[in-house]
């Protein structure tokens, strides 16, 4: 209790202290106006040097073992990332085809970008002649008649290391797949590439696909995106800042306070030395949905106080709305700050600097509309009141009609809602058992999109396009050491999520099968390291001694196992990584410094998901909880708004299970940013119900009468939200689309439950810290 009561006068002060900033806001309005227009100038300045960055590596912090782990590889050997030229043909082995494919292959060759080609021309089929290894290329020869045709398509069928891996099963598509070197720029790879494709016409179809390409097409959507949805986000708040004020200032000042947050908030970005990426579109659509909310608070109270007959001038009426409203406008203020800076819990570096980002440009928004609006309703004329905003006014608007309505349901039945509101959230509730965490790059693209459509063809035909790395160490000459590798590729490759795998194992293997072909069993690793050193010896003379480069290191110490999973779901490289991380416990102490690659980002990514998304929820609770308890002085009160938050969020995660939405870097950060928007609508309730309470209202007439005016003002906070997330609905990614989707419902909820959940509440447990002092 004495802590209640230090911050009981904490906030006495605080409301003292915020009078006489009401005074001082209207005595310096013009001092007010000018430092806010120039703080946003000032952010906006810097916000053209803002780069942007699609890198998913660089999502995770660069300490973190994964990407550690992926530095490693990539110092022993080369860069890790591939890009994959995908031609589709009625049959890629006729002449014309197979001779543009040869050239496409030599011109890729040459990119400073690729350090080697892979493809039907530069793949090796390893084969013995007059007891002498001979290595050439798959594809020697064009064929140039059916018969040659079919004798090559049959040679091709007995290669393991092209057939499925860079022609298709059916013959009908084939690949150019380019290892690129560590310093490989995606702009410049695809400009490249693209020249290439120019540069080499034919009839086939030619496509790009690989990681660099998806940074690519994302660098480049990004920019559009956030113009795009921006702009409509603006244009459908002014409609609706319009249609619920009916007055030009209602319109543009809250209007006015969102562009000077986002300008404030997007500016911090090259301030911090941050850089742009996909998520980060969220930031000025949270800022149109929520930071237009203090000042429609304000706005809407301005209106309530100026009514008909009212003698006050413009200054007053805005030093009484400031006097009012400061209190709860900056606690409800501080929940959404505190919402979204417990988006700092997570370790995903984006979903962090939305936090930062969001909450600072919140926090901007907030000063502006307890300091700036009232700053310009001080200096405007006094405006005609609007007719309709109560019920003095003689006829009732539509909103005001339903308020009334919910108001005669609450009091009548208000042990009825409570019991319904219990059942639907139960139901609801049950559907987070399918819920579901995915980090598939891919499913943020539509299903019917170039992107999509190319990346199932390769992981259909190819094997995939993204791969798990094993680095194994010690004497790669020993067969000891070379036949574990060969065991654990050989049980990789048997994983329905796997589609090819490769090693330095595989090709000694093809060495033994073709020299010892007298064997009784000769796909086997030698027994002895001469042999296996003999076999290095002859590939180096019969063919290119960089075909190892990517297997295994100058010294022989160092080898790679790559499998390419033909899925990039989170489910399926869980039990890949969970089958690698086992392979490395069951081998000897060192034998698998390195497990992971490209294919372990993305598993950290998914463990990071979840265990932030636990973390910011139960954070976001608490901390409004405590901010509520602070605001009320009571316990009671910050378990009480919590409540309605609480039916939300079973909402929020059963329609996620039931639709199939899942939870990914986007839509983790939706709970911390409802929670600290949603706890809004209770605290303007609870506080205006109290007042009533205390004027001497009965609890039946203080919920109307708090229904009616400051319902007024939530229905418009919550509908100024849903329709600034509204615009993520025509976004071209399919995560932002399920984010606006999702916000919709959930605030929807909320609504629902300050209005309806709450109110019940307050009838049926009489809380003491609501009822009327002694």
């Amino acid at each position: 209790m004495d802590y209640f009561c230090v911050v009981s006068c904490a906030c006495d002060t605080v409301l003292r202290i915020m009078r006489k900033v009401a005074d001082f806001i209207v005595r310096f309005r013009w001092l007010m106006i000018v430092s806010f227009i120039a703080a946003t100038a000032l952010s906006a300045y810097r916000l053209p040097n803002a780069e942007i960055d699609p890198e998913i590596k660089s999502m995770l912090p660069a300490d973190m073992v994964e990407r550690l782990d992926l530095n490693r590889i990539e110092d022993l050997f080369g860069g890790t990332e591939m890009v994959m030229l995908v031609i589709s043909a009625e049959d890629v082995l006729a002449t014309d085809t197979l001779k543009r494919l040869r050239k496409i292959s030599r011109r890729m060759g040459r990119l400073k970008q690729v350090d080697r080609v892979l493809s039907l021309f530069t793949l090796k089929d390893i084969r013995s002649q007059d007891d002498t290894l001979v290595v050439d290329p798959a594809i020697k020869r064009i064929p140039t008649n059916d018969e040659s045709r079919e004798r090559l398509r049959a040679e091709l069928k007995t290669n393991e290391v092209v057939y499925g891996n860079v022609v298709s099963k059916d013959f009908r598509a084939t690949a150019v797949i380019g290892m690129l070197n560590a310093k490989a720029k995606d702009d410049e790879t695809m400009a490249g590439l693209k020249q290439l494709i120019a540069d080499v016409p034919g009839p086939e179809q030619v496509e790009i696909t690989g990681m660099p390409h998806l940074r690519h097409h994302l660098a480049h959507t990004i920019p559009k995106e956030f113009g795009m949805l921006m702009s409509v986000g603006l244009a459908l708040m002014l409609l609706f800042l319009f249609a619920c004020f009916r007055q030009i200032r209602g319109m543009l000042l809250p209007f006015v306070v969102v562009v000077m947050s986002i300008a404030f908030g997007m500016g911090l970005i090259p301030l911090l030395g941050w850089n742009i990426q996909m998520i980060t579109i969220l930031v000025p659509i949270i800022l149109i949905a929520v930071a237009n909310d203090y000042g429609i608070h304000v706005l809407a109270r301005f209106q309530e106080e100026n009514q008909p007959g009212d003698q006050r001038s413009s200054k007053e009426l805005a030093r009484a709305v400031v006097r009012h409203l400061v209190y709860p406008v900056l606690v409800t203020g501080l929940t959404t700050i505190a919402g979204l800076l417990c988006l700092l819990s997570h370790i995903i570096i984006p979903a962090r600097q939305v936090g930062i980002l969001a909450a600072s440009a919140v926090a901007f928004a907030l000063v502006g509309s307890l300091v700036f609006i009232p700053a310009w309703l001080a200096v405007l004329k006094k405006p005609k009141p609007v007719v309709g905003v109560t019920n003095r006014g003689g006829r009732i608007r539509p909103l005001e009609r339903m308020l009334h309505a919910v108001a005669s349901l609450v009091a009548h039945r208000p042990r009825g809602l409570l019991v319904s509101a219990v059942v639907i959230a139960a139901v609801t509730a049950s559907g987070m058992y399918f819920l579901v965490v995915d980090t598939d790059p891919m499913a943020e693209h539509p299903y019917d999109s170039p992107i999509r459509r190319v990346a199932r063809l390769v992981d259909k035909s190819f094997g995939g396009s993204a791969a798990l790395s094993m680095v194994a160490h010690g004497d790669i000459k020993d067969p000891a050491v070379l036949k574990r590798i060969d065991a654990v590729e050989k049980r990789l490759a048997a994983l329905p999520d796997v589609g090819q795998t490769s090693s330095v194992a595989k090709l000694v293997r093809q060495m033994n099968r073709v020299l010892d072909d007298e064997s009784p069993e000769p796909n086997k690793i030698p027994d002895t390291r001469q042999a296996v050193a003999q076999y290095f010896l002859l590939y180096s003379m019969a063919g290119d001694p960089e075909d190892f480069d990517r297997v295994v290191d100058f010294n022989y110490e160092n080898s790679l196992i790559t499998a390419r999973l033909n899925t990039l779901s989170s489910n399926a490289i869980n039990r890949v990584m969970e089958f690698a991380r086992a392979e490395k416990a069951a081998a000897p102490e060192g034998f698998f410094p390195v497990v992971g690659g490209f294919i372990g980002i993305l598993g950290r990514m998914s463990e990071a998901i979840v265990n932030g998304q636990i973390a910011s929820l139960l954070l976001s609770l608490v901390l409004v909880s405590l901010l509520v308890m602070m605001l009320f002085r009571s316990f009671v009160a910050g378990i009480l708004a919590v409540i309605p938050i609480g039916m939300a969020l079973a909402l929020l995660f059963g329609l996620m299970g039931y639709t199939g939405i899942p939870l990914n870097i986007t839509t983790a950060m939706l709970s911390s940013i409802m929670i600290g928007v949603g706890i809004d609508y209770t605290i303007h309730f609870l506080w205006r119900y109290r007042e009533e309470r205390r004027k001497g209202k009965q609890p039946p007439e203080a919920v109307r009468v708090t229904l009616t005016t400051t319902g007024r003002g939530i229905v418009f906070n919550a509908l100024s939200v849903i329709i600034g997330f509204a615009a993520l609905f025509l976004s071209y990614f399919l995560a932002l689309q399920w984010f606006g989707f999702l916000v919709v419902v959930t605030i929807g909820a909320c609504l629902v439950g300050a209005l309806g959940l709450l109110p019940a509440l307050c009838l049926v447990l009489r809380p003491r810290f609501l009822e009327p002092r002694n």
